[in-house]
């Protein structure tokens, strides 16, 4: 196993490791992507697939046994996974951002495919596309199983209709159904049929390669689920949709899901035997953070969670637990997280980062007792570049509970300092004590930086998300500077001296801060926002195809709809009090690119200051290396200028 280790390691001294250079790091560093950005391990542990840089090329790298097994250039192919099969098969998910054609609600859609890669054979293959009445484009990925020797993988597929003279195939209906696609030979076998029309179908797969429970969930909010006999098992009525499934029970004899209890502001999960019977309540009262499901048969192997900000594996083969739990234990001061393992918990690839560490990937052999570095994200940013990171707790004008990340310069005293707020995408989402590409990058430029968990984000339980209900622009924007002014109570940030930044919702936030409010920030850099929430609504309204689960939940989530103007930034451009800066990628299929476009044309017609940057090619997410470093370039620069450091 050392053998992997240096020669992962070799490879990546071809574009670099971390370095103790005095000169400032550059923002490339920060903004392209990690120099690793993923790994997979193989059942036997003795091969490594990762997406990495080799002199300064993406490459996807297979290391077998301490030596270089495969390379294949792959440009900006924007790969979101890896998970192999057997030592030999590997199965890569990759998207693009497609133009969809004349008659579809939308005009992009980020579209998914699966590629098969084996060894020996040169060529991979994509899944669906030897079967012409299949779409290329795969739209579920529910794990891999061995059938009777064979390797298959379940996804779900958009099956076409013959086409009016029968001479070929054409577009009948977007609801998927559920395929066993032979990863030796690339060919699908229809396992369940599509939904019904109205409906959809999610699917668990069990050791047979069967679908042994299906959830059908109406778009009026009813739900079911049935085992592979059709036998109903549990319902309900969820105008949200918010019901899922999550694994088999322990043995693989009950199903495990989880709904949403507004009433009571929690998450629950129950389970219930897949003969049918009463569905009992599991997990209550636990913070779960992840589970572990067997890759073999589905079946529910045990859980992480989360008790006072430390972590416990909490497995139902005792082995296993204590193996998990050793691996914590290494690393008890950083974020943490489980990136593969063997099916036996004895070989771990983790990845960490935090306070001195910008991202460092380990090799952990419990058999051998070691735990070492295989490869670095960011490998010129070392332990001295990184930024203080600790959280800080605060209460919100109305006397709720909050806290945030905060971020500050490394080497320099923490007082009076210039400060950026960077509320988080989402609004369902938060943040933690971790090595951050976009507040580091502004730490190592002299700026204290503050992400705070405002009502709403999921660091707490379903009440406090819930919380946010309706608060766009609201209660959700003063949390905000709530945290600013925590943080000019304490000494550290100077009042006057105040930008707020963010993408998504956070550049909705952001927006918000130069419009909604007056007088707070000096500068609003705001990556691909939303700045119109009734155009926001009907976009995705008319998208969905008029679902009523969609504008249930719009409408739950943004609040009464006759006061959208009142926290749209683009309705209150006039009363714009600081320079904003909009960056937008065009390829963006989650917030609509004319949301940027249109706040320009308000601050343009209102004669306020600001500047709009396209990124061309690019995506929500800033999938690509370039595109991502011309947004931080932009970004830095906006706010060196309006709000400079020194």
């Amino acid at each position: 196993m050392r053998g992997i280790i240096c020669a992962l390691v070799c490879a990546l001294l071809c574009f670099g490791t971390p370095s103790h250079a005095k000169e400032p790091v550059p923002l490339s560093a920060y903004g392209e992507l990690p120099a690793v950005e993923m790994m997979a391990l193989s059942p036997g542990g003795q091969r490594i697939a990762t997406i990495t840089r080799i002199k300064h090329k993406r490459h996807l790298l297979v290391i077998d046994n301490g030596k270089p097994l495969s390379t294949s250039p792959i440009a900006d192919m924007k790969v979101r996974s890896l998970n192999w099969a057997s030592d030999d098969i590997l199965v890569g998910v990759h998207s693009i951002t497609f133009d969809m054609p004349f008659g579809f609600t939308t005009d992009k859609a980020e579209l998914f495919g699966a590629i098969i890669m084996r060894h020996g054979d040169p060529k991979p293959d994509i899944v669906f596309a030897t079967s012409p009445s299949l779409s290329n484009a795969i739209f579920g990925y529910h794990g891999i199983r061995q059938i009777k020797g064979q390797w298959k993988g379940f996804f779900s597929g958009i099956r076409y209709k013959r086409s009016g003279d029968s001479t070929g195939w054409e577009f009948d209906h977007g609801r998927r159904a559920l395929f066993a696609v032979d990863l030796a030979k690339n060919r699908p076998d229809l396992v369940a049929p599509a939904a019904i029309e109205g409906h959809s179908h999610g699917w668990l797969v069990d050791g047979d390669g069967k679908a042994a429970a299906v959830l059908d969930k109406s778009d009026r909010g009813g739900w079911e689920i049935r085992n592979a006999n059709g036998t109903r098992l549990a319902y309900g009525n969820d105008p949200s949709g918010a019901v899922g499934l999550v694994s088999l029970g322990k043995h693989g004899d009950s199903v495990i899901y989880g709904l949403e209890d507004s009433q009571a502001g929690l998450d629950r999960w129950f389970e219930v035997p897949l003969t049918g019977g009463t569905a009992n309540e599991v997990f209550a009262g636990i913070d779960v953070e992840n589970l572990f499901v067997s890759p073999s048969n589905g079946n529910l192997l045990g859980y992480v969670a989360t008790e006072d900000n430390k972590k416990t594996a909490v497995l139902f083969d005792a082995k296993h637990q204590a193996n998990v739990q050793k691996v914590f234990r290494a690393f008890p001061k950083l974020d943490l997280a489980i990136i593969d393992r063997t099916p036996d918990f004895s070989k771990f690839i983790v990845l960490t980062r935090g306070n001195g560490d910008s991202g460092t990937y380990y090799f952990v052999d419990l058999d051998t007792s070691r735990a070492e570095p295989i490869g670095y994200e960011r490998p010129l940013i070392f332990a001295e570049h990184v930024g203080p990171i600790s959280t800080v707790t605060y209460k919100a004008d109305d006397g709720l509970e909050l806290d945030g990340i905060l971020t500050l310069p490394p080497g320099r005293d923490p007082k009076n300092l210039p400060i950026v707020m960077l509320p988080h995408r989402g609004p369902a989402s938060h943040d933690v004590e971790t090595f951050d590409w976009w507040a580091q990058a502004f730490a190592s430029r002299g700026y204290a930086v503050f992400q705070p968990n405002f009502r709403g984000s999921t660091n707490r339980n379903l009440a406090f998300e819930n919380a946010g209900h309706g608060q766009w622009g609201r209660k959700m924007q003063t949390d905000i500077s709530d945290g600013l002014a925590e943080l000019v109570k304490r000494g550290i940030a100077d009042p006057k001296r105040a930008c707020i930044m963010g993408a998504g919702y956070g550049g909705y936030a952001a927006l918000a801060g130069a419009t909604l409010q007056q007088g707070i920030y000096r500068c609003a850099v705001a990556v691909a926002p939303v700045s119109d929430l009734r155009d926001m609504y009907w976009t995705r309204y008319n998208q969905s195809g008029r679902s009523k689960m969609t504008k249930f939940n719009h409408l739950r989530v943004l609040g009464d709809p006759t006061k959208f103007d009142e926290v749209s930034p683009r309705k209150r451009a006039r009363e714009a009090n600081a320079p904003i800066l909009l960056i937008h990628g065009k390829d963006d299929t989650v917030v609509a690119f004319e949301q940027s476009t249109r706040m320009v044309d308000a601050l343009k017609s209102a004669g306020k200051p600001y500047e709009f940057v396209v990124l061309h090619e690019e995506d929500h997410w800033l999938s690509k290396s370039a595109t991502r470093q011309q947004m931080l370039e932009e970004a830095m620069r906006f706010v060196q200028k309006h709000n400079p450091a020194d």
